[in-house]
């Protein structure tokens, strides 16, 4: 199995719709979410992250998920494993490689110790037992785990099969600058892309990330490449209200989903408990800043 960088760019993080009626997986709005991320130009994406509420799915769930995602575009995918103990995660791993295949880009891991050697032992036994390339997600949010960008880099400096860091560990842009310096992978920003300008300026990649307008990261980093930072703050300065209000503690997966939903790509924004749903007292705004950057967009 290849174990290549992974390419810059944007790697959509996909959501998981479920249905109104049952909470089931939705599978023909998943089948319509990643082909308009396919329409867009990503690099990639990414499913079955914390976005996609992975760690709320059977694994009959997810194997569904992969199935669809396959069979609805030919990107390349990273697949996330939720659990931080190695049995589990090479269990999620091996499902990713059996139903992927080819198109999988990377199996995304989360950092368990701050220890590097210990880390490193961890990575190395997941590609071991399974043959695919890692994306190393260090987001202590979730996970509890708080390493220092310096232990995080001497852990991947020891692990060849590392194609990828996911730096969500606030805050970001110095961890992307010593990341970048360190390794000799690519490094990508996250956090709904609140801090994209700054992760590019210290050496980012592009973003992994999920954002209801996919296009704004599209743009920002697209715009940077071209022409650099003030080209790139151009670009974003639309979506940056929309991003920052998608940011909300707590509630960020549930206003995304609403968001798409308004959007036309999911036929419902339902998240899975223990997450709250957006307050309803939000639906104003919401609508406004989505006709703001819809208007800009026209």
């Amino acid at each position: 199995m290849a174990t290549e960088p992974l390419a810059p760019g944007v790697w959509g993080v996909v959501a998981t719709p479920f249905t109104e009626s049952t909470q089931d997986v939705d599978v023909a709005s998943l089948a319509k979410l990643v082909g308009h991320y396919r329409r867009i130009g990503v690099a990639g994406l990414t499913v079955l992250g914390v976005f996609g509420e992975a760690a709320r799915l059977s694994t009959a769930e997810k194997r569904a998920v992969l199935e669809v995602v396959v069979d609805s575009v030919d990107l390349p995918i990273v697949v996330g494993a939720s659990s931080t103990s190695t049995a589990p995660a090479i269990e999620e791993v091996e499902l990713a490689t059996d139903v992927v295949g080819d198109q999988l880009a990377g199996a995304m891991v989360q950092v368990n110790t701050p220890d590097p050697d210990l880390l490193a032992n961890q990575l190395d036994a997941v590609h071991a037992a399974t043959g695919a390339g890692l994306v190393v997600q260090d987001y202590p949010l979730v996970t509890g785990v708080s390493i220092s960008p310096v232990n995080l880099a001497a852990a991947v400096e020891q692990v060849e099969s590392a194609v990828a860091i996911k730096a969500e560990a606030p805050p970001t842009p110095p961890a992307i600058a010593t990341l970048t310096a360190r390794t000799g992978v690519p490094v990508f920003g996250g956090l709904g892309g609140v801090g994209l300008l700054d992760e590019l300026a210290a050496g980012s990649a592009g973003a992994m990330t999920g954002f209801s307008f996919p296009e704004g990261l599209q743009a920002c980093v697209n715009a940077w490449w071209r022409g650099g930072y003030q080209a790139a703050l151009e670009a974003y300065l639309r979506y940056l209200p929309l991003v920052n209000f998608e940011a909300q503690a707590r509630i960020g997966l549930a206003i995304r989903k609403e968001a798409l939903r308004r959007r036309g790509l999911i036929s419902d924004s339902g998240v899975r408990t223990p997450a709250p749903g957006m307050p309803e007292t939000l639906d104003k705004q919401l609508d406004r800043h989505l006709a703001a950057v819809e208007s800009m967009e026209n």
